[in-house]
């Protein structure tokens, strides 16, 4: 969606809205590291975000891979900056063209910062002196799939402070094309919305959108303040100079500080705000905070769909899944990234045959092999998995290799069932609660637009040792209404449906709209998944050596046990799923497999892309151990500093 479309529906409505600023890491953990927190601070509901143009080589080339990331698997609207510093023609086509088959509709054109190297700023030969002419060649090309935004400076900018020469400059970037303005950092309101006022008398009537760098310590407000040359009102600086070395109270007396100059700017009539967040989340939570804009328990963010949306090209009509991948979004994405349809209405309207192979990066275990060792421990026994498990369900651990993110509150009234099957060593991967017409507003289990009711057959997903599941499948067979799908790593499957086509398992009711399914579970999709889930388990074993007790505990657990899922087709019934587990678990749970104890060692600390220390293909070496499975009884009875050159780098 283009930016000066949201901006407008902000301006009707008269709800103000917000955006974030991104720049490309340094290293490969920082990328990463700024993915999961791209992730989380999805959840406070920006508008769009934007990432800084790195330009000249890898950085650039980043800048591409994240807008790519942000869009497709994070479903985050996404604005790329583009900059004309060393960028000729070709470059600048192959950037627009990489955001294009991104998804990505929004361009921010700049003339950039100098190169390192070099004291002023010069054209390279074959690109662009101006924004101006980056714009006009941007529309040329791509007509109006691209919303272009362009840069303005209240207070001039550091290789020209004429601040009237400077908005005759920014009257040429709209007039060339430019449909919204983003403006550099500023501490003093009034300078700003004076600035604002000249925009207008100079016929500039594009919205313009004020740029906010939250205060995260003293020392880095001072820096960047002396770096624009910005007003720092003196009262700011009375009030923070005092606590300049306790940077728990510089963050909570500049939230109160930034936030105060935000309502002067929503009062003004400017319904967004910007936020510089130099790749932080916690200074800019807390002025979203402290504005009553971030959701609450009382006002959750509105979901349009019970998964997150992808916003790759063609994607955005998309509104059937498979509920397998429930709890990995990421991988979703990428294994269906080459289909030429995506479903939309029914499953098998439009569906691609064939998911993509499970060696394609992002599909792996997450993950380096110390940090999972760090996060798992070694395990030795099907009790110290049980535990695992259930720390998950208690919310004291942050991921499981089925899990990437923390159990949401959806789960709750599954609770219970959930932690009494894991305890007895029967391992949930996937659940969801029956739910019958619960207003689409509910802040647990709500989706869709507002006003319609929502639905949901219960489901459990889970890993059953083999001595126990021809008892599940019988007890299973007892209750007409119960459907499931049972497979081990070979490929044996049982079930019991009468067909290989999708059962809608969650689905809602709204006004003047057909009814959405948007979650179904189906043959091919699950055997696809299969593939995958047994995958993860071998790569979380291949974070141990070959010859050590949780290596060949997990392995026991990859070659032996059954996944199986169930669907309870009475919505109006939820518990009747954990009846079929009444009575059993597994004996013996505290055995120790056999093998070497490992204190802390860790086998390869690769981040999976090299799949935990094997590349993609390799053949591996070391055999498959024995496998152990307990007996089964029936029973009665932080980033560093940011880079202050990484900044916005808005430039003529």
């Amino acid at each position: 969606m283009h930016i000066k479309d949201k901006l407008a529906e902000a301006h009707a409505s008269g709800k103000p809205m917000f955006s974030f600023e991104f720049f490309p890491p340094k290293t490969a953990q920082g990328v990463q590291n700024l993915y999961d927190r791209m992730d989380r601070m999805h959840d406070f509901g920006p508008a769009f975000i934007d990432v800084t143009w790195g330009a000249g080589g890898r950085h650039s080339q980043l800048t591409c891979e994240m807008v790519s990331t942000a869009q497709n698997i994070y479903g985050l609207e996404t604005c790329m900056h583009l900059t004309c510093t060393d960028m000729e023609k070709e470059k600048v086509d192959q950037a627009l063209n990489q955001a294009y088959k991104a998804g990505c509709t929004n361009i921010l054109a700049l003339r950039g910062d100098p190169p390192r190297d070099q004291e002023s700023w010069t054209a390279v030969e074959g690109g662009f002196r101006y924004a101006k002419d980056l714009v006009k060649y941007i529309k040329s090309r791509y007509g109006n799939h691209f919303d272009i935004g362009v840069a303005g400076y209240p207070e001039g900018c550091d290789d020209n402070r004429d601040q009237d020469q400077l908005i005759d400059h920014l009257k040429e970037k709209v007039d060339a094309g430019g449909t919204f303005v983003v403006t550099q950092m500023f501490y003093d309101v009034d300078t700003f919305l004076d600035w604002v006022q000249k925009c207008r008398d100079r016929g500039i009537t594009v919205p313009i959108i004020p740029g906010i760098m939250p205060i995260q310590t003293h020392a880095s407000f001072v820096r960047r303040a002396e770096w624009t040359k910005c007003k720092v009102p003196e009262e700011w600086t009375k009030a923070l100079d005092p606590i300049k070395n306790d940077d728990s109270a510089v963050r909570e007396v500049g939230k109160g500080l930034i936030a105060e100059m935000c309502r002067k700017i929503i009062d003004a009539g400017i319904m967004h705000l910007h936020f510089y967040t130099m790749n932080l989340a916690t200074a800019t939570r807390m002025v979203l905070e402290e504005l009553s804009l971030a959701p609450t328990s009382s006002s959750p963010l509105k979901k349009p769909l019970p998964w997150r949306q992808s916003l790759g090209l063609n994607r955005r009509d998309e509104d059937v899944r498979p509920i397998f991948w429930r709890n990995r979004n990421h991988s979703y994405v990428a294994r269906t990234q080459d289909w030429d349809e995506f479903p939309n209405g029914r499953w098998g309207d439009s569906r691609s045959p064939a998911f993509g192979e499970i060696d394609a990066y992002g599909i792996g275990l997450k993950g380096s092999n110390q940090q999972n060792i760090g996060l798992w421990g070694h395990p030795t026994s099907i009790r110290d998995l049980s535990n695992l498990f259930v720390r998950f369900l208690d919310n004291s651990l942050a991921r499981l290799p089925w899990s990437e993110s923390p159990l949401s509150a959806e789960a709750n009234p599954l609770k219970s069932g959930l932690l009494s099957l894991n305890q007895r060593g029967l391992l949930t991967i996937n659940s969801q609660p029956a739910i019958n017409g619960i207003p689409s507003s509910d802040p647990d289990h709500g989706w869709g637009p507002p006003n319609g009711y929502v639905y949901q057959k219960a489901y459990l997903e889970l890993f059953v040792p083999p001595q126990l599941i021809h008892t599940v499948i019988n007890r299973i067979s007892d209750v007409p209404d119960l459907t499931f799908y049972a497979v081990n790593h070979s490929g044996e499957l049982h079930a019991n449906t009468k067909d290989e086509g999708p059962n809608a398992v969650t689905w809602g009711i709204f006004p003047n709209r057909e009814i959405v399914q948007p979650t179904i579970v189906e043959t091919v999709s699950f055997l696809a998944w299969k593939d995958e889930a047994y995958r993860l388990g071998e790569d979380w074993s291949k974070c141990y050596p070959p010859s050590s007790a949780s290596r060949r505990l997990i392995e026991g657990l990859v070659n032996d046990w059954w996944l199986v899922n169930i669907v309870d087709n009475d919505f109006h019934k939820s518990g009747r799923i954990f009846d079929i587990f009444e009575g059993l678990e597994v004996e013996n749970m505290a055995k120790a497999v056999p093998g070497e104890v490992q204190a802390d060692g860790v086998v390869n600390g690769a981040v999976n892309g090299e799949v935990n220390g094997h590349k993609k293909g390799e053949q591996e070496s070391d055999k498959t151990s024995e496998a152990v499975v307990g007996d089964i009884k029936t029973e009665k009875s932080n980033i560093t500093k940011a880079e202050e050159r990484s900044k916005s780098p808005l430039r003529n």
